[in-house]
């Protein structure tokens, strides 16, 4: 090939698409909006680089990911624990394969340079891989025996919630939306994932990474657009058991958890967190019920159990 034939290459644009039920439709809408990159503090007034066209998603997208992560709630919570360990430390693989991709969609997204943002990927990938280590070990920690009067077992087990609908954070596009999405999974919960707003593309390329590795369809479902128009219908949706507004501000937080009362749904509210300090379990907990076992050990006489 000439030389002036490699100047004359046309750039192949990349199309965003959602995620939704392992499947990449547009939005149902037809719409998109632009994203840019971060443009500092000093430079608010100017625009930043047009990055690409993300997905407008409507309120009937938002119902479309809640069926699919219902439907795939039931296999995936089914699925052993060190099963569906080996499935995200999957996923850990192939984000470690894309990092290039990664560092430079978080440079462009966040406003960082090449090193910063690599060291944030590979943060990320750190993190994807410590929840993927916890999904056989959350039972011992926060289950066990109970002592009791009486000749019973008593035995406490952790159990998935259901479907967690996931307000990414706004600005931490990328390690802040795994710290969010990987306990909510790792715990056999499905997710409805709103990405940043302003920063979705970390995100959307996270969804080709899902598709291509061995999470089933409809486990993570990926929207973007504006947050607060898909989260109002999340929040309001009868068929969702949580949600977590990391992403939401105070003023819409307070919106989605009126909402989110009239079907008693679990809420995480928004705190300032950061997302490079170890992360702890609290956001595994938060979205686990305790089941309580009773069972009679037989009759106990003179000599001790009758077993």
């Amino acid at each position: 090939m000439s030389e002036k034939s490699e100047q004359q290459r046309l750039s192949v644009f990349k199309t965003y698409k959602l995620y939704v039920g392992g499947k990449f439709p547009r939005s149902e809408s037809g719409r998109v909006y632009e994203v840019t990159t971060k443009t500092s503090a000093a430079d608010a007034a100017g625009k930043g680089k047009w990055l690409a066209n993300a997905p407008l998603s409507s309120r009937k997208d938002a119902r479309d990911a809640v069926v699919a992560a219902r439907k795939a709630f039931g296999g995936w919570s089914g699925a052993t624990a060190y099963n569906r360990g080996q499935v995200l430390y999957r996923v850990a693989e192939m984000l470690e394969g894309r990092r290039d991709q990664f560092v430079r969609e978080v440079a462009d997204a966040e406003g960082l340079g090449k090193s910063k943002a690599a060291a944030v990927v590979d943060a990320t990938i750190d993190r994807w891989v410590w929840y993927a280590g916890w999904t056989d070990k959350i039972a011992q920690v926060v289950g066990g025996g109970n002592p009791v009067a009486g000749p019973f077992f008593n035995l406490s087990s952790p159990e998935p919630t259901g479907v967690v609908a996931v307000l990414a954070p706004q600005e931490s596009s990328f390690l802040g939306l795994v710290s969010v999405l990987a306990p909510v999974i790792a715990t056999g919960n499905t997710a409805v994932v709103v990405a940043s707003e302003k920063s979705p593309l970390p995100a959307l390329s996270l969804a080709e990474v899902l598709a291509t590795s061995d999470v089933p369809g409809g486990v993570v479902n990926v929207l973007s657009g504006r947050t607060a128009e898909i989260a109002t219908p999340l929040a309001a949706h009868q068929d969702v058991n949580a949600i977590d507004l990391a992403g939401a501000d105070e003023v819409l937080a307070k919106e989605l958890e009126i909402a989110a009362a009239d079907n008693l749904k679990r809420v995480l509210r928004p705190q300032p967190v950061d997302y490079t300090e170890t992360p702890g379990i609290d956001r595994m907990t938060a979205f686990l019920e305790t089941k309580t076992v009773w069972h009679p050990t037989g009759s106990l006489g003179a000599s001790g159990s009758s077993y």
